[in-house]
């Protein structure tokens, strides 16, 4: 495991963040999209309260 440490260089071109594409973007904004997810989200959620009950 040492081994491994000593060739990993914190600031690295590896360890930068994702930056979003503009369909990705589009998708975070679109209050429809959200609309629709947050059906799907809270169908899903009722789906598993009635299998437990």
């Amino acid at each position: 495991m040492k081994e491994i440490e000593k060739y990993v260089k914190p600031y690295d071109a590896n360890f930068t963040t994702m930056v979003p594409t503009n369909f990705v973007k589009f998708f975070r904004t679109c209050k429809i999209w959200q609309l629709f997810r947050f059906i799907v989200i809270n169908i899903k959620m009722l789906i598993v309260v009635r299998k437990s009950h």
